[in-house]
């Protein structure tokens, strides 16, 4: 008789489960379920009442949904029976953070708060607390702080801290209303186990928490807010375990929601990238992932503590056991490809698309690919979401080079292909000059499995053989596989995630290895992006930020319903 774990990944807009077999990382089934809110960014549910630039929100009733919507989906599709599924396992994007009471109800559902935006979700990619990262960031340069290093030199206005500071400075209220400040994940696993914990990869990469010396001190805290000094011993108070651990059981009542059996296996929450690493085998240093979706997390192990600029932090037993875990990222890819096909693209070339039968990205993609590097003409540089690694700056913005009378649209495409294997390389570089071996780049998400073209542009662009993931939801797999240590050897799993990576992570035999001639050129084209990317990047030039204050200061346009 077989046994399964279920890994759930928790996305930008939807979730899915996954249902995988525990012998050998076979998906035997898997079911989406897309987020009924979305992404919350116009104006709050129900309320209407308008929300200001640079807000993400979410509901979390969507995530519950996923549970016990996509869970009995994927059993059903495979005729498993619930007592041969020994345990689950999620991740999710973050910082996804959300404000709770006593109970661990979300503020946003108590029908008193629901109109005040703070008691909401935050996304990962709210970027609204930037004023507050900013000040973080200066005030623990001047005081010297060690753990400023461990995060590249900046404190991202993504994290849980800054996004915390901006309830503090905009609602008091709401700030003392939240017995505590968690992340999605960890509060999604509290709903299926009834309790509550905090797991080390999210506190450590996206809370300052660091596994000798805790979270940052209270004078720091005192520092930045006499109001926060004791923000850590109580709102972000609670037990910080590693991944891999046993979080509990399914209680009877989200069991029977589930479709699943009492007291199964739960593990700790987990960060979708990070889940990923072991989803395609990676348990040793020298292994860069990319998880690569509408954003890409750079993931990559070190057997000891470096620094290294606009990393998003260093953490010990982050990704796996036994290594310092390093990631970085690239805050929008797929999603600027999205963009341009939403708002460049015209009528004739959609009309082609269709009449060729394919949809507007492959259309794209097959008359790019017709071009040779340096073709085109034109540079981007891939900041449409502002900047994550090295530069850490949400206040950068995107831009093209080169555009022409003649400019068409397949090769604006193939340049925004290639702005983001700019960034990914210089986050490359970052690892590299900074001692941080990187031999093997892994690829996994939706992207590598859709658009062979922007792979073969990053094995040129990067100079390195890229291997791709054969599950078609490796986060999700990963989370499988921490569901079966979870669970344990005793019980049909695993007794470590690199035992479990040996038997269930799944890659192609088919790899993109860099073509000489491309390398060549994209060397050079890769010096015009590194001239862009510090001059607009570095201070010499910030028209970027003085539009966007200028945006923000004659931004009249009134507030458009969520879609």
């Amino acid at each position: 008789m077989s046994t399964y774990t279920i890994g759930l990944d928790f996305g930008t807009e939807s979730g899915r489960a996954v249902l995988v077999n525990v012998v050998d990382g076979t998906e035997v089934s898997e079911h989406v379920t897309p987020y009924r809110h979305g992404v919350i960014d116009r104006t709050l549910p129900l309320t209407n009442q308008p929300l200001e630039s640079e807000w993400a929100l979410q509901h979390p009733s969507d995530y519950i949904e996923v549970l016990t919507t996509s869970v009995p989906a994927v059993l059903k599709q495979a005729g498993v029976n619930a007592e041969d599924v020994i345990g689950v396992g999620i991740d999710f994007t973050a910082c996804t953070m959300l404000p709770v009471d006593e109970v661990g109800t979300p503020l946003c559902l108590k029908d008193e708060l629901k109109d005040r935006p703070h008691s909401w979700l935050k996304l990962w990619k709210h970027h609204a607390a930037q004023d507050e990262a900013n000040e973080i960031n200066r005030i623990a340069k001047e005081r010297g702080e060690a753990f400023l290093a461990r995060y590249g030199g900046k404190i991202s206005s993504e994290w849980m801290i800054a996004k915390i500071w901006q309830v503090l400075n905009e609602d008091p209220g709401m700030y003392e209303e939240a017995d505590l400040f968690l992340e999605a994940t960890d509060w999604v696993i509290a709903q299926m186990t009834g309790t509550i914990v905090r797991n080390s990869c999210t506190a450590g990469y996206k809370a300052i928490w660091h596994k000798q010396d805790g979270y940052p001190s209270e004078e720091f805290f005192k520092a930045l807010d006499p109001r926060l000094e004791k923000v850590a011993s109580t709102k972000l108070r609670g037990e910080i375990v590693p991944l891999g651990t046993k979080a509990g059981g399914l209680t009877e009542e989200m069991a029977a929601q589930m479709g699943l059996l009492p007291g199964t296996a739960v593990a700790v929450g987990n960060v979708d990238a990070h889940a990923a690493a072991p989803g395609v085998g990676v348990v040793t240093p020298g292994k860069l992932v990319m998880a690569m979706g509408t954003s890409i997390c750079h993931v990559v192990l070190g057997e000891e503590e470096k620094e290294v600029e606009g990393m998003c932090g260093v953490v010990e037993d982050g990704i796996i056991p036994g290594y310092f875990g390093y990631e970085a990222g690239q805050s929008a890819v797929g999603d600027i490809f999205a963009w341009f096909v939403r708002h460049g693209v015209s009528e004739q070339v959609e009309k082609a698309a269709q009449e060729a039968g394919m949809n507007i990205h492959a259309y794209l993609e097959e008359k790019a690919a017709n071009y040779a590097p340096g073709e085109t003409g034109l540079l981007a540089l891939d900041w449409w979401n502002g900047n994550r690694s090295v530069l850490v700056d949400t206040e950068l913005s995107g831009l093209i080079v080169g555009l022409t009378l003649h400019s068409k649209p397949e090769e604006i495409y193939r340049t925004l292909l290639e702005a983001t294997a700019f960034g990914t390389k210089k986050i490359i570089d970052a690892f590299q000059s900074n001692g941080i071996e990187i031999n093997e780049v892994y690829a996994c998400g939706g992207l590598p499995q859709k658009n062979k073209l922007l792979m073969q542009i990053y094995a040129d662009v990067t100079n390195v053989e890229i291997k791709v993931s054969a599950a078609s939801q490796t986060p999700a797999l990963g989370a499988a596989m921490f569901a079966a240590v979870a669970a344990g050897a005793t019980y049909g799993g695993y007794d470590s995630i690199t035992d479990a990576a040996q038997s269930m992570s799944r890659v192609r035999e088919e790899t993109f290895k860099p073509i000489p001639e491309n390398v060549s050129t994209y060397a050079e084209l890769y010096k015009e992006y590194s001239t862009l990317h510090d001059y607009f990047g570095r201070g010499e030039n910030d028209v970027m930020k003085r539009l966007k204050a200028l945006k923000a200061k004659n931004d009249s346009t009134p507030a458009h319903t969520n879609n």
